[in-house]
């Protein structure tokens, strides 16, 4: 089959504007409803924490928003082939949501290793599910390989409105919290971070910006550390979604000057935080999910109004009960 291009394809991401995304909330506010902010009341005497509910969208994490505005920004026609996506879960949960909604067909390329939750979501919603191996999967994600389809190739990371509805979760928080002193984002790709950031920046200039990563999988530590992009070692990890053996190269140069620091937590760290929001909130939160918040408690340098976003909510149910024994579930 012919490869159709798109402009957005090629483009090189930017930071996005402050009226894309008010434009986007505009946009999506048809479809999804505003995720709440709430306060965790843990008795800290430094810190005050607040989590940004994402798992509390209509597919149980903040995919949604991305998935939705990059097929609504465009003009109908160049979805009348379909769409596709590279994601290791919610972002294909997300378009295959998105999909449904507008009519249009859609596929995921997915790694075998991905939580079923997510699998099961994409085929329940109408996506066509087409496995790969996660070298594969990175190549796509980097842009380094991509497949030979006619459907629309909608990059999860470097897709300009990807990061722009990543954006109105960023809007909301300032919205709800406008002394908000930090926030702490999970950090996969970079678009989570890279979107959010840009709103609260543009909003609140000094706010600082943390990037939350998996002791198993933290390229952002590396590179700050290196001053700039490294390839890592990584292990094995129950925490999907957020860590990578590098950085996104197209994305890097954007997000680098949004944010103020990394921290990474040990998978301890994190099932604990998941512990916690269950206990203390009923809050269902998958591993990356959970990292934001593990972050906000380990870090002695994080302080005052302190916004977690919560990313996500789906775990599969096996591993779940595991942590929720105590035990840290296998990769």
């Amino acid at each position: 089959m012919e490869k159709r291009a798109d402009s957005s394809e090629t483009a090189r991401p930017r930071r996005p504007r402050l009226d894309e995304i008010e434009a986007a909330r505009t946009r999506l506010a048809a479809y999804m409803p505003r995720t709440p902010l709430l306060q965790l009341d843990l008795g800290l005497p430094d810190r005050r924490i607040f989590l940004k509910l994402e798992t509390l969208s209509p597919i149980g994490a903040f995919k949604l928003r991305p998935a939705l505005n990059a097929l609504l920004s465009r003009d109908i026609k160049t979805l009348r082939n379909g769409v596709a996506t590279a994601s290791s879960g919610n972002m294909a949960y997300g378009m295959a949501w998105a999909a449904h909604r507008l009519g249009v067909p859609m596929a995921a390329y997915m790694y075998s290793g991905a939580p079923r939750a997510k699998i099961d979501g994409v085929r329940k919603l109408g996506g066509e599910v087409r496995f790969i191996s996660m070298e594969t999967w990175w190549r796509y994600i980097v842009d380094a390989e991509r497949p030979e389809l006619d459907e629309l190739l909608i990059n999860p990371v470097t897709d300009q409105a990807v990061l722009i509805g990543n954006g109105t979760i960023g809007l909301e928080i300032v919205e709800d919290l406008p002394e908000v002193d930090v926030v702490v984002t999970p950090f996969g790709g970079g678009s989570l971070t890279t979107g959010v950031a840009s709103a609260v920046k543009a909003l609140c200039p000094g706010t600082k910006i943390i990037a939350a990563e998996d002791e198993q999988a933290a390229p952002v530590t590396a590179a700050l550390a290196a001053g700039r992009i490294v390839e890592i070692d990584t292990r094995p990890s129950f925490v999907k979604s957020i860590g990578g053996p590098s950085l996104v190269p197209q994305l890097w140069p954007v997000v680098h000057p949004l944010i103020d620091g990394a921290v990474a937590v040990s998978l301890d760290q994190i099932t604990d935080a998941m512990r916690l929001l269950f206990s203390k909130g009923k809050i269902v939160a998958e591993g990356a999910g959970a990292a934001s918040l593990a972050v906000a408690l380990a870090s002695d340098s994080i302080k005052g109004n302190v916004v977690c976003v919560i990313s996500g909510g789906n775990i599969d149910t096996r591993a779940y009960s595991q942590v929720l024994a105590g035990v840290i579930p296998e990769p």
